[in-house]
């Protein structure tokens, strides 16, 4: 298969089922997703058994000119192929998920997901930096739809809130984009993570970039689209909301700020310290006093991916490591919360807290997968959670004390609003005889959360797994922005580059 366009391929196959989708009658139009999607799962791990780690940096390489500078462009390096794997895995489970959940327009529904797939997977392969920007901005577009069409009452406040907030910081990267492109005289993003951008043009390209991915992660303070986009949009929708778009803005900062913008990044890394302590204390808190499952399970979202900001611009291995395996955590166990929400949501239609309690009594099933990802989100050891979490505060304390104990503050926060949350689902008194009635998961349901607990477990069991293929390219980045390393909290309030590190020291 070495001279198949792979690449290509997971694009376009849900691409086309999703087209043919619409043509179908509802119970086709499921049948043609699941199996597109968990074709494109097996084609998935494929690509991750024939994926090098000790080969060369970028590889099933596909390159097309299109005309007026445009090329189609592909491949991927290890940090791609595992947002990659973390989409595939995802996507049979939402279609599993809307099996019986989503009645109403199931052709379109079910195309929207393909098409989003196809966008996602785009977006992690593109080369081409005008091919990002199409699959970046294009994904906006079914995931619109989704909550549009078939979310809550509140349904179209949330998705325009969600599309013009994502928009908005993407129009300042495209100005970004073209300025990058008359600079250097390429479109190509390998070429332009090699280029030397003036210190000062870097300052602006980065700030530009920052709008688009913070509002992607999202950061504080422009999150407030996600809680809304959570609440109104259908479980499967949620699911690969928080499993995989959010993870855009950590892959951006990868791909596009460090490399490209080393300079910069380091002197804006006070600034964004200050973002993530405030988005892991603030947004915990507010977790806390939820009512809501799916708007705590939301603010506990922006909680975490404000380790993965930590652990980036901590600027050496543990960290960027770290933040790849809370993305990948994150993905999985925000995706299986949203899941947990769903199921006693198809039997009450509430998500109010205060309608379930003592679920263990006749939902033991429920409640023991329900414990695994509770205990996973707090960061058990064992699970993938303490992994990400780990590595993250091990780099974040190499550089800052005092951002490692704002960020370890955000774990005794996150242990206390979801073991709450567990608390009042799962224990106490079966007090409403409708909650009582409720019968405990299906074999359907089953099928979905099994498989997310067990690669939680081998994560949590064997990281390495999921290190091994990243960590030549994230060696690649930290040679990049080593010139720029910072030197600790005297870097923090000085906002001066580091010295040179000695290699045997980085490498003690």
């Amino acid at each position: 298969m070495t001279g198949i366009p792979i690449l290509s391929i997971l694009v376009a196959l849900p691409l086309i089922a999703g087209i043919v989708a619409l043509f179908l009658s509802a119970s086709g139009a499921r049948w043609l997703a699941l199996v597109t999607t968990l074709v494109s799962f097996a084609l998935g791990v494929w690509l991750w058994s024939a994926y090098d780690p000790g080969g060369s940096q970028w590889q099933f390489v596909e390159h097309y000119a299109l005309g007026g500078g445009i090329a189609w462009a592909m491949g991927i390096d290890g940090i791609a192929l595992m947002l990659i794997m973390l989409t595939l895995f995802l996507m049979p489970i939402c279609i599993g998920a809307s099996w019986r959940a989503i009645e109403k327009r199931v052709p379109e529904y079910m195309a929207s997901f393909l098409m989003m797939q196809a966008l996602m997977i785009g977006v992690f392969t593109a080369q081409d930096l005008l091919l990002f920007y199409i699959f970046f901005e294009g994904g906006l577009i079914p995931m619109y739809l989704i909550i549009g069409i078939w979310g809550g009452a509140e349904r179209i406040k949330a998705s325009y809130k969600f599309f013009l907030y994502t928009l908005a910081g993407s129009v300042l990267m495209l100005i970004a984009m073209l300025a990058m492109i008359l600079t250097a005289g390429t479109t190509s993003i390998p070429a332009l993570m090699a280029y030397d951008f003036a210190p000062s043009l870097q300052w602006w390209l980065w700030l530009a970039f920052f709008a688009s991915f913070a509002v992607k992660m999202p950061m504080w303070p422009v999150h407030t689209w996600l809680p809304d986009a959570h609440v109104q949009a259908p479980t499967a929708g949620s699911v690969i909301l928080a499993g995989v778009l959010l993870k855009m803005g950590g892959y951006g900062f990868i791909r596009f700020s460090l490399p490209m913008f080393p300079e910069a990044s380091a002197e804006f890394i006070p600034f964004v310290y200050v973002l993530s302590g405030i988005a892991v204390v603030v947004t915990s808190l507010i977790a806390l006093a939820q009512h809501d499952m799916k708007k705590l399970i939301a603010y506990s979202s922006v909680a975490h991916m404000a380790f993965v900001t930590f652990g980036l611009f901590a600027f050496n291995r543990q960290g960027i490591e770290g933040a790849m395996i809370v993305m990948l955590s994150h993905g999985l166990v925000s995706g299986a919360l949203f899941l947990c929400v769903g199921v006693i949501y198809d039997r009450l239609h509430t998500r109010e807290i205060s309608r379930y309690g003592g679920l263990s009594d006749n939902m033991p099933k429920y409640a023991l997968l329900f414990m695994v990802f509770t205990m996973a989100s707090v960061g058990l050891p064992g699970t993938s959670g303490f992994v990400g979490e780990f590595l993250s505060l091990v780099g974040l304390y190499a550089v800052s004390t005092w951002a490692a104990v704002v960020a370890t503050t955000g774990i005794i926060l996150g242990a206390a609003y979801m073991l709450y949350l567990y608390w009042r689902i799962c224990y106490g008194k079966l007090v409403h005889a409708d909650a009582a009635a409720m019968k405990d998961l299906s074999g359907r349901e089953m099928w979905l959360l099994a498989p997310i607990a067990a690669v939680v477990f081998w994560m949590g069991v064997y990281p390495e797994s999921f290190l091994r293929p990243m960590r030549a390219d994230v060696g690649r980045l930290l040679e990049r922005i080593d010139r720029a390393k910072p030197a600790g909290d005297s870097h923090l309030t000085a906002g001066k580059p580091a010295p040179a590190t000695p290699a045997h020291a980085e490498a003690h």
